[in-house]
């Protein structure tokens, strides 16, 4: 009796690890049937509406979901999947969702392929309990349909529901979101060093980027530092930024960097210590993609109340140059910020924006 009690709790105690490891395992991955390349089983189709909240696999329904495979489309339509050959399409107030094990209180970016199928404004709201953020579409990046987006979120649990909803009621009802991949990553919190007060400074942490993404990562507007996708830095503007990597761009240094893809509405900041009175050096890389993008372009830099303009003549061949102010601080915190002043298109393609890169951002107090 003794040994079978013992052998029960060591099964137990194995279970009760087997379920903390996975819990506490770093992810940096597609979601279960991320690319939806599984397909409902025959019984769960009819035409390419899903049946069943379940029918999906890894996935929840609810709503009108329809399972889409990427081109020509009946009544004319086309729709683009970037990411493999199958996506879903939300109708109005349908939703998908998935339930994920997480490490309580880490930093999570989910990266995912989405975009409009109508010229309309369509709007997909992303939620992981108890965060919400309501991304709009109207705003094509990318000609292709390439858009990806990241998202940012704090686990409040060891379990977390990850669901992307479609809030809108369009006129047309062949409209609504379409969203070809997902991936989650674990982020890991920047700091400032003794040699620079900048935290990820060359933007080296950051979302997952999913394999088949050549047009970068878009970062969505108005992120705030808690839960940013780009750790360390806030997103402040109107529109996105995009998050590049060095596989399909040209960066300054290391493997990513910030392209500011839509002028004065496409602004990154962050706020640091300083202390006040005192004068402090901001060093930074500015050049472009070596994506198409050319033309004169401008970084405009603030820091307390100086303000400084780092002009560039791109070529679009993946040039960069340093550039560095002074400012004074006026107060125990300082808020940096960076956004370009001219909007770009590529030269090969004017129908997706672009923009001067920034990298290495550096912040070091100058001695009296």
């Amino acid at each position: 009796m003794a040994t079978a009690q013992l052998c029960i709790s060591l099964v137990l105690l194995l279970l009760c690890f087997s379920g903390s490891a996975l819990a506490a395992k770093y992810l940096d991955r597609l979601l279960n049937n991320g690319n939806f390349e599984q397909s409902p089983k025959p019984g769960g189709l009819k035409k390419t509406v899903i049946q069943g909240n379940k029918a999906l696999p890894g996935w929840e329904t609810n709503g009108l979901v329809e399972y889409i495979s990427g081109g020509p489309q009946p009544g004319g339509m086309y729709f683009a999947v970037a990411h493999g050959v199958h996506a879903v399409r939300l109708g109005n107030e349908a939703s998908i969702s998935q339930t994920i094990a997480v490490k309580p209180g880490s930093l999570y970016a989910l990266t995912f392929g989405a975009s409009r199928t109508c010229a309309q404004n369509e709007v997909l709201r992303v939620s992981v309990p108890p965060q919400t953020g309501d991304l709009p579409l109207q705003t094509l990046y990318s000609s292709n349909g390439g858009d990806t987006y990241a998202w940012g979120f704090r686990a409040k649990g060891r379990v977390v529901k990850v669901t992307f909803h479609n809030p809108g009621v369009q006129e047309d009802p062949a409209c609504g979101p379409l969203i070809d991949a997902v991936a989650i990553k674990e982020l890991f919190p920047p700091f400032p060093t003794k040699d620079n007060l900048v935290k990820n400074p060359g933007f080296e942490e950051g979302p997952h980027r999913l394999l088949n993404t050549s047009s970068g990562v878009l970062l969505p507007p108005k992120q705030e530092d808690a839960t940013s996708p780009l750790p360390g830095w806030i997103i402040e503007s109107l529109k996105a930024v995009k998050f590049i990597d060095a596989k399909h761009f040209n960066v300054p240094s290391g493997l990513a960097a910030v392209e500011l893809v839509a002028g004065r509405e496409s602004a990154i900041a962050q706020i640091i210590r300083t202390i006040p009175k005192a004068t402090y050096g901001l060093t930074f890389s500015v050049g472009d993609a070596k994506n198409g993008c050319h033309g004169s372009m401008m970084v405009e830099a603030f820091a307390a109340k100086d303000t400084f303009k780092a002009p560039f003549v791109s070529e679009g061949k993946g040039k960069f140059k340093t550039v560095s102010f002074k400012f004074t601080a006026m107060e125990a915190r300082t808020r940096i910020t960076f956004y370009s002043s001219y909007y770009h298109t590529r030269i090969d393609d004017f129908g997706s924006l672009c923009g001067p890169v920034i990298d290495q951002v550096r912040v070091v107090p100058i001695k009296a």
